[in-house]
C-alpha cells in the first residue's frame, strides 16, 4: 500500500496534520495503515474529509459528524442521513435566532436605560415581569 502521506491529504484539503490525526483519534477518520512507521492513506480519505469540512461549515459539531458517520443503521443512504441531520439543525438553528432576536430587543432596550443605580434597574425589571405575567 503507498498511499498518500498524512502531509500529502492535509495540503490537499487544506487542514494541518494533527487535525487529521485528531480525528482519528477520537474516531470520525478510522485509524489507517503504516509504511516504514508512517501513515499511509488512501485517495478516499479526501472525499471523506471533504464532507467533514462541509458538515463543519454548516456548524455541526464533532460529535454529530461522528454520528452521521456511523450513527445510522448500515445501508441508509446518506441522503437520509444528510436530510434527518439537516431537519435538526435547522430547528436548532431557527431555536437560537429566537434567543439572539430576543438579545437584540433587550439591548435595545437598555441603550434608553435612565436608572441612577442598579437597584433602580433590577426595580424596574421586576415591575415589568410582574405586568407581563
Amino acid at each position: 500500500m503507498k498511499g498518500l502521506a498524512i502531509s500529502e491529504v492535509a495540503s490537499q484539503i487544506g487542514v494541518r496534520p494533527s487535525t487529521i490525526r485528531y480525528y482519528e483519534q477520537i474516531g470520525i477518520l478510522l485509524p489507517t495503515g503504516r509504511v516504514g512507521g508512517k501513515r499511509r492513506y488512501d485517495p478516499s480519505i479526501l472525499a471523506r474529509l471533504a464532507v467533514i469540512q462541509r458538515a463543519r461549515q454548516t456548524g455541526f459539531s464533532l460529535k454529530e459528524i461522528r454520528q452521521l458517520f456511523f450513527g445510522f443503521r448500515p445501508g441508509v443512504p446518506s441522503s437520509e442521513r444528510w436530510k434527518k441531520m439537516s431537519a435538526k439543525k435547522l430547528a436548532e438553528l431557527s431555536a437560537t435566532m429566537e434567543r439572539i432576536k430576543t438579545m437584540q430587543e433587550l439591548l435595545q432596550r437598555m441603550q434608553n436605560c435612565h436608572c441612577k443605580g442598579l437597584e433602580e434597574c433590577g426595580e424596574k425589571i421586576l415591575l415589568n415581569r410582574k405586568r407581563s405575567n
